[in-house]
């Protein structure tokens, strides 16, 4: 059933491609306002510069990419999947799958980053693991709340105010990975905060396990 749920989500994805594109276009449109903002003046383009837009861009497109999980369903769709589906099933298909789609739009504005504000990244092999680590933390965080606030009025509002306390932690061990990249520090020196990284995630994805069921029962 989790694959059956999971190749569901690509195929409702596909179907509505105005969605990833209008993504990508919000991806697109921060670099690009970024580069316009610093390109006279490429002195204050400094690496820790560079970090902190990075890391803006990723968080608003992950929060505007995972917002649409439950937020975006339609009124009794809920109700059908808890008639064929596990709770852990539907919770874990929507986790995987916002992974997947947080993973590419990290790699993606790295890329726009790179094209349109040079690249300072000295270690790139850690980097990509943080930039991985990072997208799946986001994903199970906000797929989480994406759920509360669905069963909320003005959700998108409630959204917004919920994510940035519960992903605060997980941004802050991303920016000082990417400082780390950045100054070319040996892997030994990225071992740790990458463990911590990892435990983070682990920790927010067994607190979604434990209370995904309790919020899809109400």
């Amino acid at each position: 059933m989790l694959l059956e749920l999971i190749r569901k989500e690509f195929k409702l994805e596909l179907r509505r491609k105005s969605v990833v594109a209008g993504l990508g276009l919000y991806l697109f449109s921060m670099v690009f306002i970024s580069y316009l903002a610093f390109a006279l003046k490429q002195n204050l383009i400094t690496p820790l510069v560079w970090s902190a837009l990075f890391w803006i861009s990723i968080l608003f497109t992950a929060i505007n990419s995972v917002a649409k999980s439950f937020i975006g369903e339609k009124r009794g769709m809920d109700i059908y999947y808890y008639t064929i589906a596990s709770p852990v099933d539907f919770l874990l298909s929507k986790i995987l799958y916002n992974f997947f789609l947080c993973l590419i739009m990290a790699l993606t504005g790295y890329f726009l980053f790179t094209l349109f504000l040079n690249d300072p990244i000295e270690n790139k092999l850690i980097f990509i693991a943080t930039l991985a680590l990072a997208s799946g933390g986001f994903a199970a965080s906000l797929t989480l709340l994406s759920g509360i606030a669905s069963k909320a009025n003005n959700s998108n509002i409630l959204m917004a105010v919920l994510s940035f306390p519960v992903v605060i932690s997980i941004l802050l061990m991303a920016i000082k990975l990417t400082k780390n990249c950045i100054d070319g520090l040996d892997n030994d020196a990225n071992y740790e905060p990458l463990l911590t990284l990892f435990a983070i995630n682990c920790l927010v994805t067994a607190v979604s396990y434990l209370l995904f069921p309790f919020i899809w029962k109400s």
